[in-house]
């Protein structure tokens, strides 16, 4: 069974390209989503914002929930508040994708538990730019 935050797994999905559901990415260029999507483009990952008035972000057409992100979704990046991470990785689980991923200060040990229990890869409470810098890993 997968364990939470393994350093294999944060690296093989920093480095190993797939499409990454940003959940809450929106144009608000002042948001930890706006910046962190970027740097996972630069890193070589497709971007689907998810948010409810789906919009265009960084090039990459949005969607309004991950059920709507065209498979596969490879990581689900979960940038909203705690108490709404646990519907978010719900969906992912239904959707198939193949981990969650719930930024700093993203927390919720029960939904953490689902989708290890579903086979998802888990990370949680940590940001893939924090990662990817602490990893060393080149910007195409």
């Amino acid at each position: 069974m997968p364990e939470l935050n393994d350093p294999a797994v944060i690296h093989r999905l920093l480095t190993t390209p797939g499409r990454w559901a940003v959940v809450g990415l929106s144009t608000n260029t002042a948001r930890a989503a706006y910046s962190v999507a970027s740097y996972l483009q630069e890193l070589g990952q497709e971007i689907v914002p998810v948010h409810p008035s789906a919009p265009t972000v960084h090039g990459a057409a949005g969607v309004a929930t991950v059920l709507d992100v065209p498979p596969p979704v490879d990581v689900v990046d979960v940038f909203v508040n705690s108490s709404h991470a646990g519907a978010v990785v719900d969906h992912a689980i239904e959707a198939g994708a193949g981990a969650v991923w719930l930024q700093l200060g993203v927390v919720d040990e029960a939904a953490a538990a689902r989708a290890l229990a579903a086979g998802l890869d888990v990370v949680m409470d940590r940001c893939p730019a924090i990662e990817g810098r602490r990893l060393g890993l080149p910007r195409r």
